[in-house]
């Protein structure tokens, strides 16, 4: 079987090459994987270094509270911060809080070999999921302590699957899983792994940590005008069908929109088949914002704070085969949300409809019904803005004990 998958690897190295000349996020991905080496150089080998992994950025802010306490509580480590996806690195490369952020090198066995030379970590975490079995067996093979956070198992997984067994013998590699929910730890259980912690998710401490800091941007307050303001969050075409037929008939709120693909013939299209007044965040200056219906977001990175402004939040991506994007950033708020039907792979979704803080919409009628009850129903929109405020707050403390966790092997 290993035979199989380093075959498999190679194989996809060279597809990967090819394909890159004709996408360019496939290109972000291979030509970024030609630096990482060189990245790496800059380490001493004299060094103490923790490296931390992330598949892409919700992964990078599930493991954002450990990087910044490790930071400052372990401040004679350097921190490696590698990434699989461009949507993670591309956005995270020059994060403040790392040493060295660089791209996975593919989990070749030569690969793995080097960077492990190089990097020589006194501790690798990985975050909620991503399981190398080269990495992670040659972990296991330099007695490397190895740790995952925010974990999450689903039966359906090939760990549990009777042909599983070369992808099992790479989870026997961590030395402890610190995972989400009782039911990730009974699947481990079943395959005889046990050194298991339920943690819960490091996002909700991510998120409540947001209260913390001044959320307030000021083109967002002008154009919101102390008015009731829907903010769309994460947006897809689909998503956006729904909300822009409301929006057109819609009497009096206002609407931020910030799509999950910041594409310019997308964003004019959008614009354009919104029969309200309309800016775009790239047009805004010189204008005043109070006298707009509609603001379109076409940047990134400033969403989570425009939540803060929201009177309701649509969290986009629902609609999709892609699934809801992150709905505890509006949660954090106190905001009442609103998604699309596919949602069931995500634990705190789930929970968050189960709360009924979270509704769930699947065509216009719905949505439209629902929004119109929220404006109009101001106790109700409360209770379900008390709700998702409190589940942050109920499930924050997963940070604090896998910290504990690691200081006390660095520390030994």
């Amino acid at each position: 079987m290993k035979f199989i998958y380093n075959l498999l690897i190679l194989i996809a190295t060279f597809l990967l090459a090819i394909i890159a000349l004709f996408n360019k996020k496939i290109k972000l991905f291979v030509d970024g994987r030609k630096e990482t080496f060189d990245k790496l150089s800059t380490l001493k080998n004299n060094q103490n270094v923790l490296w931390i992994h992330a598949a892409s950025l919700g992964e990078f802010e599930q493991g954002r509270p450990i990087i910044e306490r490790l930071k400052k509580e372990q401040p004679n480590y350097k921190i490696v911060l590698t990434f699989f996806s461009p949507s993670g690195y591309e956005i995270r490369k020059e994060y403040e809080y790392a040493d060295v952020v660089c791209y996975l090198p593919m989990d070749s066995s030569s690969n793995v070999r080097k960077f492990l030379e190089i990097v020589n970590p006194s501790m690798a975490i990985f975050i909620k999921y991503e399981f190398w079995p080269n990495y992670l067996l040659e972990l296991q093979e330099r007695n490397i302590s190895t740790i995952l956070i925010s974990g999450i198992f689903r039966k359906k997984q090939i760990f549990f699957k009777p042909l599983g067994g070369f992808m099992r013998k790479s989870l026997k590699a961590f030395n402890h899983f610190f995972v989400q929910d009782q039911i990730s730890k009974d699947l481990l259980k079943n395959i005889n792994i046990e050194n298991v912690t339920i943690s819960g998710d490091t996002r909700f401490d991510r998120v409540y940590e947001i209260l913390q800091q001044d959320n307030a941007l000021d083109f967002i307050t002008e154009f919101k005008n102390n008015q009731y303001t829907v903010v769309a969050g994460s947006t897809w075409k689909e998503d956006e069908e729904l909300l822009v037929n409301y929006i057109n008939q819609s009497e009096s709120e206002k609407f931020i929109i910030a799509p999950h693909n910041i594409n310019l013939d997308a964003i004019q299209k959008l614009k354009q088949s919104i029969s309200k007044k309309t800016v775009l965040f790239s047009e805004k200056e010189g204008k005043n914002l109070s006298e707009f219906n509609v603001f379109i977001i076409d940047t990134i990175g400033i969403l989570t704070k425009i939540y803060a402004a929201a009177d309701v939040a649509y969290v986009g991506g629902g609609l999709t085969k892609n699934g809801v994007h992150n709905v505890l950033e509006p949660a954090t708020f106190g905001v009442p949300i609103v998604i699309g039907s596919a949602y069931k792979k995500y634990k705190e979704v789930v929970d968050l409809v189960a709360l009924k803080g979270c509704k769930v919409i699947a065509n216009q009628e719905e949505f439209s019904t629902i929004f119109t009850k929220l404006k109009s129903d101001t106790n109700y929109k409360t209770q379900l803005g008390e709700i998702n405020k409190s589940f942050i707050k109920n499930n924050i403390g997963a940070t604090d004990k896998t910290i504990k966790y690691i200081n006390q092997k660095l520390n030994n």
